[in-house]
C-alpha cells in the first residue's frame, strides 16, 4: 500500500501544478506586463485556425509541440534530480 501513497501525493502535486498554471493563465491579462508575457501561447506558425460563417476549426499543432518539448524537458531535470 506503501506505493499507492506514492503515487497519490504524486498526482495530488501534479494537480494542484496545474491548477496554479491555470490561475496564472486566467489572471495574466489583469497584471500589467504579464499579459504580454503569454500572448504567443495558441498564436505560434504552425497553429491552423478556420473560420467559416457557420463553422470554426483551430488546430494547435506548434503550441502542442513546444508545451511537449517542455514538460519533457521539466520531467527529465525531475527525474534526474529524484534519481541522486
Amino acid at each position: 500500500m506503501a506505493a499507492w501513497t506514492g503515487i497519490g501525493r504524486s498526482l495530488i502535486v501534479a494537480g494542484l501544478v496545474l491548477v496554479a498554471v491555470g490561475l496564472l493563465l486566467t489572471l495574466a491579462e489583469k497584471w500589467p506586463g504579464l499579459g504580454s508575457a503569454f500572448a504567443w501561447i495558441g498564436k505560434l506558425p504552425g497553429d491552423f485556425s478556420v473560420t467559416r460563417e457557420r463553422f470554426s476549426l483551430y488546430v494547435p499543432i506548434a503550441t502542442s509541440l513546444v508545451f511537449s518539448i517542455l514538460l519533457s524537458l521539466v520531467f527529465y531535470f525531475l527525474s534526474w534530480l529524484f534519481r541522486r
